[in-house]
Parts: structure tokens; sequence; C-alpha cells
């Protein structure tokens, strides 16, 4: 795995006395962009800072974000935590406006609204390859300051319990990043409600050691009887991580608590904002969040153009957790629904991959 560098900037080394683009707390409809066009962990992140966003005929085309605080990636406990040093990134630019120089005004421009904040330094965490170390050289004078094993930062692999109760290609797509060593967790487990799902049966050719079928027999106990069952089928398991990837089964809060590290796939795109019922989208437009089972079915019955898919960690307010990486889906013109969801589930299939391993870099260890 390629080695990660943080590079510093000594600020005053960057020309000019005002940054040219004001400096925003991005909307919603810039947020959706930065998911549709970029990484889909990026809009937490912006979200969490200050922003420079450049546009052309009111459509942003490059961000910076500056100052994101929150986040609590491995990498920045070292001189991230300094006073007179500022944070750089996320950062991108559409890809027809990568070679027009844009790319640079805006970092360029980001650097100066973080001297004018009053930092003496600014760090670019976390870049990867010759090639953007070298960009970042030239446009800036960085050098690198910190570096990191890309491998050391995942370890080590955590015991993970996937709780799935269908067809289970996402439990695939999870299982075979583990095998080939693209996403370095230990799966020790697959519990379904459902002893017919095809889950079960994707575990047990992957060679998944613990495979458990608990289900909720209605005629014979009680809700509360069932939640007990099911907490101990996983607890046994002893994990450190519990995947929800087309769980169809609402989790009591004693399940809840019992694991502080759960994240779940739902198939809709939701508001970085617990608290909101709509989202905005990329062109404008707003819909519904679509928490609950149906969320495709309900966004199409709806009329909506949107669908899209949201991994977030779990908390007793059902589909309202901190959302750690998100993508919207256009809806094709008179698409039918089992259509729709094939080109969903590919890209569930790289969305938990990629906020799995967000997951990995953030663990407390």
């Amino acid at each position: 795995m390629p080695a990660l560098c943080n590079l510093i900037v000594d600020l005053s080394t960057i020309s000019g006395d005002a940054p040219a683009i004001p400096v925003e707390v991005p909307d919603d409809r810039t947020l959706a962009w930065i998911d549709e066009d970029f990484n889909p962990t990026w809009s937490s992140e912006a979200a969490a800072g200050a922003n420079i966003v450049a546009r052309r005929d009111d459509e942003p085309i490059g961000f910076a974000t500056l100052d994101a605080r929150k986040l609590k990636y491995r990498w920045l406990n070292g001189l991230a935590r300094e006073r007179d040093v500022g944070l750089f990134g996320p950062f991108g630019v559409v890809g027809e406006e990568r070679k027009t120089g844009l790319g640079v005004f805006i970092l360029r421009q980001a650097l100066q609204a973080l001297r004018q904040r009053g930092y003496a330094r600014a760090l670019i965490p976390a870049v990867s390859g010759e090639g953007l170390i070298r960009y970042y050289a030239d446009s800036t004078g960085a050098v690198v300051a910190e570096e990191f094993n890309r491998a050391a930062l995942l370890a080590p692999r955590p015991r993970t319990v996937v709780m799935a109760s269908g067809n289970g290609s996402n439990f695939q797509a999870v299982a075979d990043a583990s095998h080939d060593g693209s996403l370095p967790i230990e799966i020790v487990a697959l519990v379904s409600n459902d002893a017919r799902a095809y889950a079960i049966e994707r575990a047990r050719v992957a060679g998944v050691a613990g495979v458990h079928a608990v289900e909720w027999r209605r005629k014979e106990e009680m809700r509360a009887q069932y939640d007990e069952r099911l907490l101990e089928a996983v607890r046994f398991e002893k994990p450190d991580l519990v995947l929800l990837l087309g769980w169809m089964h609402l989790l009591s809060d004693a399940f809840v608590a019992a694991f502080p590290e759960m994240l779940n796939l739902h198939p809709a795109f939701l508001p970085l904002d617990p608290n909101c019922d709509d989202v905005g989208l990329p062109d404008g437009t707003r819909i519904s969040a679509f928490r609950g089972p149906d969320a495709v079915h309900d966004a199409l019955a709806a009329g909506s153009w949107w669908v899209g898919a949201t991994v977030h960690r779990v908390t007793p307010a059902t589909d309202r957790g901190p959302v750690l990486a998100r993508k919207p889906l256009r809806v094709e013109v008179e698409e039918e629904e089992a259509s729709l969801m094939e080109r969903l589930h590919a890209v569930e299939h790289r969305l938990v991959k990629a906020a799995i391993t967000r997951w990995l870099f953030e663990r407390p260890v």
C-alpha cells in the first residue's frame, strides 16, 4: 500500500492580500454536487469546515475546504493540532477544468483564506503518489512534514459481523474486498433474520466461520425475547464492527447501545443534518429523505428523479445517524424499479467499501 504524507505550506510565501472568491458555508446543493462528482465521504468533510467554491453560470466547477476541525482521521493527531496550523482539504475540480489552471487558483485562494484567519502554516493531509506531491510542491512550495504507513493506519483488522436479510450482494462485495486485501477487515459472522436468505449461502461459500439464522418465532415469543436472542447471537462473536447490509428488522435500543461501532447501508440519499426530513440534490431540487424500508419504491412513487445510497452510523433514531458516505443517483426517463435497483446496487457496493475504509481510518484504537 502507498504511504500517506502530510504536507506543510509556509503561508508567508502565498502572495495576495485577500481571496477573490468568498469563503462560504456550502449549501445542500453544493454538498450533493461534491458527492456526485467526487469522493462520497467528502461532503460530510466539507460540511465540517468553510469552503471556497468556484462557479460558472451558477454551476459549481471546483471547491476547496478549509479548517474542517471535527474530523477524526488518524493523520490529524500530530501537526494538525498545533495552533498555528490551518487545515486544507478536501479539494476537487471537475474533469473538464483540470488543465485550465483553475485547480491551482482555488488552492491558492484557500491558502490565502487560511492566512487571513491568522495561521502561519497550512497542512495538506493524506497525500499519496509522487505526482500529487509534486503538484502541491510546485503550486505552493509544500514539503513533506509527516509520513504514515497506510497499512499500519488500517491495522488491526476488526472482527466484523455482517447482518443481512436478503440476497446479500453488498455482503458479497465486502467479502470479496476482504479476501483480496483491499478492505482489511475480518468477517467472523453473518447473521440473518431469514433462514432462506441467499446471503447465508454466500457466507458459507465465502468460508465465514459463523453463520446464524436468527428468526423471530412470532407465535412462540414476544418481540423482547427475540431481540434478546439476536443480541446474544451477535455478542457471542465479540465484534469490533457490525455492518447492517440490507438488514430489515428494527433493532432494539439495547442492541444499538451494545454495539456502538455499527454502520448501516440505507438505499436513499440522506441529509447530512439528521434532523432534516428533506435533502438537496446537485440540480438544486429537494426531495424527501425517504427513510424507512421501502426507500426506492417510495421515491419512485413520489415521482422523484433522484435516489441514492448512504452509509451512516447507527443510533436509536432510525436512519438518522452521522453520515460517513453517500452518493446520489439520477433516475433515467421511464426507468423501471428493477433496472434502477440494479444500478443502485453497483453504487452501494462501492459506497460501502469507501465508508468502511473511512471508519477504519477514524476508529479509536
